[in-house]
């Protein structure tokens, strides 16, 4: 179904972080570059042309006289004032329409600013409040490594920047049910009671009575967490209590 846009002066940028000085979208239907539209309701695909004479974007509905304007965006930014509704519903249905440009929604953009700041304060102050114990388990899991090796305020100083960084992925980690067992996977490998062997394809016990291949680390997934997830298993359960007490 077709769009009734309301009345309003709008504003559409480029995406991406470096927007050229002038930028030209292809304003008609061409073999080199298909303007369509596909209508449901008449189950038809319609061609796009902005053309500043008619009173539609598609061409079926436009008479033969059109006057085929560029549409150009000037460093990165094009301006439609509501008094131009057939170029800013040509701009609705065109099909770089949230590929190659967007428009500005300043609501929807401030609300968006807001989400990622109220992450970061959340994450940081998380962050802070992590108790040592946490703090060594959430530095393994992140950062993959051993944290005796480091100060308690190196320590500190690496979460919060993780957390000012990614916030999302920091609380994500955070709120993970298995971050202790996560954590103790760091410590086994650690300890070398869990080797790896052939590139982090396969994980092999390595305790005085038990030598034998854990398991295969599937294509493209981390090792470490392949590890928790087997240990939660009936199966890695009693091999979860047999490492736990070698640790001991």
């Amino acid at each position: 179904m077709k769009k009734k846009l309301v009345p309003a002066d709008r504003i559409y940028k480029l995406k991406g972080e470096v927007a050229p000085l002038s930028y030209t979208l292809p304003s008609r239907n061409t073999r080199r570059y298909p303007l369509l539209w596909f209508d449901e309701e008449n189950n038809i695909n319609r061609p796009l042309r902005y053309a500043v004479n008619q009173k539609t974007p598609f061409e079926d509905d436009q008479d033969g006289n059109a006057i085929v304007e560029p549409v150009i965006f000037d460093n990165g930014f094009l301006s439609v004032p509501k008094n131009n509704p057939v170029l800013q519903e040509f701009l609705y249905y065109h099909p770089l329409n949230g590929r190659t440009f967007v428009e500005v929604d300043n609501e929807k953009d401030a609300a968006k600013e807001v989400e990622s700041l109220s992450a970061e304060v959340d994450a940081l102050i998380q962050a802070r409040q992590l108790s040592l114990e946490q703090l060594e388990s959430v530095s393994r899991v992140l950062f993959g490594k051993d944290p005796s090796r480091f100060t308690t305020p190196e320590l500190k100083r690496d979460v919060l920047i993780f957390a000012k960084r990614d916030p999302q992925g920091f609380l994500n980690v955070l709120g993970d049910p298995t971050l202790k067992l996560q954590s103790n996977v760091h410590v086994f490998f650690d300890n070398k009671l869990l080797t790896f062997r052939n590139g982090q394809k396969e994980v092999w016990f390595n305790t005085g009575s038990n030598k034998k291949k854990m398991l295969n680390v599937p294509y493209a997934q981390d090792p470490y967490s392949t590890v928790a997830e087997f240990l939660k298993t009936d199966e890695g359960i009693d091999a979860l209590k047999m490492l736990e007490s070698n640790l001991a």
